[in-house]
């Protein structure tokens, strides 16, 4: 029977100190069963999952996120390699990896399971292991473009790492990529998902309206401002264990202009432009907490409140609250007769709020300002990204050619 190999981010800590004190019978009995079956055919199985862990703690330590798309790549190459040609990781060849490839393509059928699953489940203070858990979850459309980049990325990363801890000397995925008949090659134009004007009016403009009546819904109003306006994404306004944003994190500089300081991928701190738009909401929303109407440079005060109960919100909240202005638009664009425009709103992300912010500032606001506000670490990021002038171009040249 398969088993997972890694828990949580939080329980992480408790398996590395598990596999370094030959402990892990005491909490995960069935992996420790497990772990010892692949030892008969693979002696070196405990050295590569304390790898792995080590390789996780300090690349995912920083964001869930991350660790979860490492742990998630990795588990199943570990399987993989263990089950399928009872070696190492540290042992395989180019030819391994490349079946590696061709199995992701088409994994086994006792491999995938129809949802995604916990891997491990609490029962009598033991973890034990879900057993409609596996290491693929079906896909109708089978394997994205975005699922083979992520993991040749997760791969290439952790040969890397080990090349640095002197594990292994050889890394063969950047051969198998470059030579990977099933990754393409992206060259076509790729626009980023973005609310259409007459959407963006309505989703505003509909929970503005229904503030009246359901005062509630200033806070989402807040929110749809600053996802929108300020290009956040909704982890930078979320509860996270390292950061809580809080009304003290908006300030002003000595020439009356505000900020707000966030934290970003990778804990990178970066102070957001507000416009004076903004700053009218910003105003607004504050007034219906009964809040002075700027901050203060002291505020403890979460700037997405909770209704009930103390602290800021989880990234799972603040999307519910952004879903329900989404809700409330779709009916109303689909009351007035714009069935198309409703219909597309359904697609709609949280997400689409930033990008659709970025793309319309984009054709007034300078590359590099936009850019540091977005938060990229390269200007050519937002130019690929968000500017279209190019392309627009092409196209216009285009559609005067004469056959």
């Amino acid at each position: 029977m398969l088993s997972p190999l890694v828990d949580t981010l939080k329980q992480l800590r408790y398996q590395i100190a598990h596999i370094e004190d030959g402990t892990l019978t005491n909490e995960y009995p069935e992996l420790e069963s497990f772990l010892s079956h692949v030892v008969r055919s693979v002696p070196n199985a405990r050295d590569d999952i304390e790898f792995l862990y080590q390789f996780l703690y300090v690349y995912g330590r920083k964001s869930e996120a991350t660790f979860n798309r490492f742990r998630n790549e990795l588990e199943r190459f570990y399987l993989w390699a263990w089950e399928w040609r009872a070696l190492s990781v540290f042992e395989l060849k180019r030819e391994d990896i490349e079946a590696y490839v061709e199995f992701v393509v088409e994994p086994d059928n006792r491999w995938i399971s129809d949802s995604v699953q916990w891997r491990f489940k609490d029962h009598e203070g033991l973890r034990v292991v879900n057993k409609l858990w596996r290491p693929f979850a079906f896909k109708e459309n089978g394997v994205s473009q975005q699922t083979f980049s992520a993991m040749f990325t997760a791969l290439n990363v952790f040969y890397k790492f080990a090349i640095l801890e002197e594990k292994t000397f050889t890394n063969f995925i950047p051969v198998v990529k470059k030579n990977s008949p099933y990754l393409i090659v992206q060259s076509q134009i790729k626009l980023p998902d973005t609310l259409s004007n007459l959407q963006w009016e309505y989703v505003f403009g509909v929970t503005r309206d229904k503030c009246e009546e359901n005062p509630s819904l200033e806070r989402n109003l807040f929110t749809l401002a600053c996802l929108k306006g300020l290009y956040l994404r909704i982890s930078e306004l979320s509860e996270r264990p390292q950061w809580s944003p809080v009304m003290s994190h908006f300030w002003q500089d000595p020439d009356g202009f505000w900020y707000l300081r966030i934290m970003g991928k990778g804990n990178k701190l970066r102070d957001v432009t507000l416009s004076e738009d903004f700053i009218i909401y910003l105003r607004r929303y504050r007034q219906y907490r009964a809040l002075p109407a700027l901050p203060r440079v002291d505020e403890p005060h979460p700037i997405i409140h909770k209704l009930r109960g103390q602290g800021g919100m989880n990234v799972r909240q603040i999307r519910r609250i952004v879903q329900q202005s989404f809700d409330l638009a779709v009916d109303s664009l689909a009351a007035d007769g714009f069935s198309d425009e409703s219909e597309q709103l359904k697609a709609a992300t949280a997400h689409w709020l930033r990008h659709t912010g970025a793309t319309h500032d984009a054709q007034h606001r300078p590359l590099k300002h936009l850019s540091e506000d977005l938060g990229h670490a390269k200007i050519a990021t937002t130019d690929q990204i968000y500017i279209q002038t190019n392309i627009k171009d092409r196209a216009k040249s285009g559609s005067k050619r004469k056959l």
